[in-house]
């Protein structure tokens, strides 16, 4: 383990003040938020006792090392996938563990984990869940994916001598104000001081980190793991689900709406009442970000006498269908292989920062966002530096409408686009999980 710089003795003295009021905090607030979260139904009716560290499997191999990954949901669950497939390939027989928090990535990530891989939702961040679960996993080594910055999680950790990196790391605008203030600045110094390696996906990003003390020794650039999503092989069962869509869809002009969110549909809706004038088969093909919105988006549907088909249902797909929605879990890089327009949403209302738009590219669609893309900007960039025609971003509904008319009525125009997408993602993802995994080798244990 390559031990970070320790912060300076005030700011050290500042943070740990500071932490010791959040562990209290936590311990005391940790039986009223699983609560909270179980009446939700925002917690598995079963394994919830595992968010108090109670695992619910064995730890394979006491005694020897364990690498645990922790995402806090599906996109990140997904990001840090590749790197645990790297990582499983190149250790067989190293005890893995992945944890996440949502209910969602638990659905559809236990089925594509390696085998041997463990999975367990991940505990709360307060001292007696996360010292039950260190106790219980021994961890050798704790990769954190994203923005996961847990006071207790990290600092329990690393007081055991436990190496705990940052991978992918990102912080929102929102959160790097959040901890500038004088009363977290301290907290987030002590804590980025106790990691062994900060992977930052872009400069912007690594700016950030820098401004809130990270030691500028642990900082190395390795790419976006979220190129890396997208750039997994088709199974068989997957390639079923295709032809069977394309023999439903009866080779019909379609686009895809994915991820979109409350308030979005009513802006695909609408272009897509405009788009069925000039196309009168057009089939949409939505995909809602959060399943539970598809009752009110099919609520919106029957006000507007759409016809549409519930993927869940099995109900085929008829020549009057209008839109087709897909109310299940885990199925977006396999429906991106059924359409050659996608439009990426959670970018198209202000407050809203953007989705993961690689897995898209992979399957060679053209591909469209909105004006609010978040922390996905550095994509962006990064994909038209290769080709301008990667992705198309259009600044609201007018656009939208313009683009899809252009793409759906140019088949070289629409052809260009996907070839861009395509040889853009190529380039970008080449690479990435073995330089990350390459760091982490470097920064943390020798494996």
């Amino acid at each position: 383990m390559h031990p970070a710089r320790a912060p300076a003795p005030a700011a050290a003295r500042g943070g740990l003040a500071l932490y010791e009021l959040y562990r209290a905090a936590s311990r005391a607030a940790a039986p009223a938020v699983l609560l909270w979260r179980r009446l939700q139904g925002l917690e598995h009716p079963t394994r919830w006792p595992e968010r108090l560290g109670r695992p619910s499997a064995a730890r394979p191999r006491p005694g020897s090392p364990l690498v645990w990954f922790h995402a806090v949901s599906l996109g990140e669950g997904m990001a840090a996938l590749p790197v645990v497939r790297h990582c499983a390939r190149l250790h067989p027989g190293l005890p893995v563990l992945l944890t996440t928090t949502t209910l969602s990535s638990f659905e559809v990530i236990k089925d594509l984990l390696p085998d041997g891989v463990i999975y367990q939702f991940a505990p709360l961040d307060c001292p007696d869940a996360i010292d039950s679960f260190i106790g219980y996993w021994k961890p050798s080594l704790v990769l954190l994916m994203e923005s996961e910055l847990w006071p207790n999680l990290i600092m329990s950790a690393t007081a055991k001598g436990i190496a705990v990196a940052l991978l992918n790391a990102r912080m929102s605008l929102k959160s790097f104000n959040r901890w500038s203030v004088p009363l977290g600045l301290p907290l987030v110094t002590l804590m980025l001081s106790k990691l062994s390696l900060v992977a930052p996906l872009s400069t912007i990003q690594a700016v950030r980190f820098q401004l809130l003390h990270t030691p500028p020794g642990i900082i190395h650039f390795a790419g976006d793991l979220k190129y890396a999503v997208g750039d997994v092989n088709v199974g068989e069962n997957e390639v079923n689900k295709i032809n069977d869509l394309r023999q439903q869809f009866s080779n019909r002009p379609l686009w895809m709406a994915a991820s979109i969110h409350r308030g979005e549909e009513q802006v695909i809706l609408r272009v897509h009442e405009e788009l069925i004038k000039m196309y009168p088969t057009l089939l949409l093909i939505l995909v809602p970000r959060h399943p539970q919105d598809c009752k009110k988006f099919s609520v919106a549907l029957k006000k507007q006498e759409v016809n549409f088909v519930l993927r869940s249902t099995k109900e085929v797909v008829s020549s009057g269908t209008r839109v087709y929605m897909v109310d299940t879990l885990g199925e977006l890089r396999m429906l991106y292989r059924v359409t050659s327009v996608a439009v990426i949403g959670g970018s198209f209302l202000p407050g809203l920062a953007g989705h993961n738009i690689s897995e898209a590219a992979a399957a060679g669609c053209a591909v469209v966002t909105g004006p609010h893309v978040g922390h996905f900007y550095h994509m962006l960039l990064d994909m038209w530096q290769t080709n301008p025609l990667a992705v198309k971003q259009v600044a609201g509904e007018f656009e939208l409408l313009q683009t899809l008319k252009e793409l759906l009525g140019d088949a070289e125009t629409l052809g260009a686009c996907q070839r861009a997408a395509k040889v853009a993602f190529s380039i970008m993802s080449h690479g990435v999980v073995n330089r990350v995994w390459n760091l982490v080798c470097r920064f943390t244990i020798d494996f």
